[in-house]
Parts: C-alpha cells; structure tokens; sequence
C-alpha cells in the first residue's frame, strides 16, 4: 500500500510529461490530498526507458500502452482505492483511515503527525462536502 501525506495514493492512469514527450495511460498512484503524482513503482523502470527513448527520438506523444505489457502486474495490489470506485466512497474510505491514523498518533504522543493528519481529514472532509453537495444538486455546484 502507498501512503503520501498521511492518505492512501489511489491507482489510476494518467498522462506525465517527460521534457517535451507526452506519455499517456501511465499507471500512477496519485494522492487525493496533495496532488502528489509517482509513476507506479512496478512500471517505473518502463517508464524511464521508454521517456528517454520517445525522448531521443523527438516524440511528442507516445501510449505507454502501445510499449509496454502490464498485464503481467497488479497494479491494483499497491493501492487502498483505484479510480473506477464511488469518488464519495473512496473518499469516505480516506476518513476512515485519516481517523484510525489519528487514533494511533494520539495513542504514541506525536502531536507533529496530529496535526497533520487534522490538517489532512479536514481537506477530506472538504471534499466529501463538495461530492455530497454535487450529488444532491445533480452535479451542478
């Protein structure tokens, strides 16, 4: 499992720009507090030699999907939640964790790792808020 900030990275694919190469579906673990974005460390050799190659070559975009058989990896395995779940559930799930977390900073005295993972349940919660108001709205806020 990879944690960030104090929150569980959720597994995804996106795009990552390597110089002037764009690298679409790269599988990546991606924070939902900070925005924090790594490549998926079971690709992440892939990735390099495939950057630098598109790279060299002049490439503006390359499929990492065209490259490199992932199939042989679960990618899932490293992550708490992946993009296809409920955003309000996968968010809930965060809370819940955020909460044990804090139950365990508390319960050791670490008033530093305290206010961080306060700091962090509230931007949760802010945005649990925000998917619970788009959900009643009918997706417009």
């Amino acid at each position: 499992m990879s944690f960030c900030c104090g929150a569980s990275m959720i597994g995804t694919k996106g795009t990552l720009k390597h110089y002037r190469t764009r690298i679409h579906n790269v599988p990546i673990l991606f924070c939902p507090v900070c925005h924090r974005v790594e490549v998926h460390y079971l690709v992440e050799n892939e990735y390099e030699i495939l950057a630098d190659y598109a790279h060299g070559d002049g490439a503006s975009e390359v499929d990492f999907q065209d490259y490199v058989d992932e199939s042989e990896k679960d990618l899932h395995e490293n992550s708490v939640n992946n993009e296809e779940e409920d955003p309000l559930l996968m968010v809930q799930n965060q809370i819940d964790m955020g909460l044990d977390l804090l139950t365990f900073a508390k319960k050791i005295g670490d008033e530093e790792w305290e206010r961080q993972l306060k700091r962090r349940l509230g931007v949760l919660s802010q945005r649990r808020h925000k998917l619970r108001l788009k959900r009643t709205t009918g997706g417009a806020l």
